[in-house]
């Protein structure tokens, strides 16, 4: 089932998730609505804010990202196919140089900018079948894999740059807040923002 992706100004974007237990209900269900409503919106990662539950969890598909021309024969293959449900991650380490990316989410349509990420992560995470795992990713899917956490940490990309490009962009996120903007999907917008 395709569900709403929350646009910025709820609350519950703002919250630290919640680690799951294995008895979570209908955690295969959800799981499946996640993809389902990643792949509707043409995302490569969601996490569960996203969607209205404040909970530690977060999907990538790396795959539409395997095509770019710009990237490495060896980051081309790293990126392809490589799709994995994050449960209760922790992000154990980042290290490296920043570099810069510019980055959107489906929660703040229309809005890209770059942003600065360490290029190497490593991260302990629990998989659907509730099986402990610690890797380190690098590149492009190790920034997926950052935006995504950072969601369930209550973060979002627009907090990472500079002052005075949020206020270049707070008329455009004060809008996204206010439900006046046009997405290709579903979205559930802020009633405490639309005055009800």
């Amino acid at each position: 089932m395709i569900l709403p992706i929350v646009a910025y100004g709820d609350p519950v974007l703002r919250k630290v998730g919640v680690d799951v237990a294995s008895d979570y209900p209908k955690l295969k269900e959800l799981l499946a609505n996640m993809w389902e409503t990643m792949y509707n919106a043409k995302g490569v990662g969601l996490a569960a804010p996203q969607i209205g539950l404040p909970i530690r969890i977060f999907l990538v598909d790396t795959t539409p990202f395997a095509d770019d021309e710009g990237l490495s024969e060896e980051e081309q293959k790293a990126l392809d196919g490589f799709k994995k449900a994050f449960i209760n991650a922790e992000i154990e380490e980042e290290e490296g140089e920043e570099w810069i990316f510019n980055e959107g989410c489906l929660s703040i349509p229309d809005v890209r900018e770059d942003v600065k990420r360490k290029p190497t992560v490593r991260i302990s995470y629990l998989d659907e079948d509730f099986k402990s795992h610690t890797e380190t990713y690098d590149g492009l899917l190790a920034r997926v894999i950052q935006h995504e956490y950072d969601h369930i940490e209550g973060v979002l990309f627009t907090d990472k740059l500079s002052g005075l490009k949020k206020r270049l962009l707070k008329g455009r996120l004060t809008s996204i807040s206010k439900g006046k903007i046009s997405a290709d999907y579903r979205m559930r917008f802020p009633d405490i923002k639309k005055g009800r």
